[in-house]
């Protein structure tokens, strides 16, 4: 009675799965926030990305954590090269940016998980 049925086929998950995969949804994307602060919450965030990727194949959440896992590589890649560069001055542009385009990635991805839509294009 409980049960959601997959869009994609896929298992079916019921309620009470989906609500704790939202939670955990939600808890990563709280660390990517925290990781302005502390970096090292980014890296906790990506191991439960991949720990808990096949739990949300076919869901909803499965777009959050591809939004996710891509933001913390290409923010990891950025943040590498800006950091290269700072001795050229270009890379406090870059970091710069690179935060920025971060900040934007967690409140989109937020907004959406809130509202229950997927992120497109993740």
């Amino acid at each position: 009675m409980n049960e959601i049925v997959s869009v994609d086929g896929g298992s079916a998950k019921s309620a009470e799965e989906l609500a704790g995969l939202k939670n955990i949804t939600m808890v990563v994307y709280a660390l990517q926030a925290l990781s302005f602060l502390w970096g090292v919450t980014a890296i906790v965030g990506i191991v439960i990305n991949y720990v808990k990727r096949d739990d949300v194949r076919g869901t909803l959440y499965e777009s959050h954590f591809d939004w996710q896992i891509r933001s913390f590589w290409w923010g990891l890649v950025w943040g590498i090269v800006g950091f290269l560069l700072i001795w050229v001055l270009v890379g406090f542009f870059i970091l710069f940016a690179a935060w920025v385009w971060m900040i934007y990635r967690v409140v989109k991805g937020w907004l959406k998980l809130n509202e229950g839509k997927p992120v497109m294009p993740a």
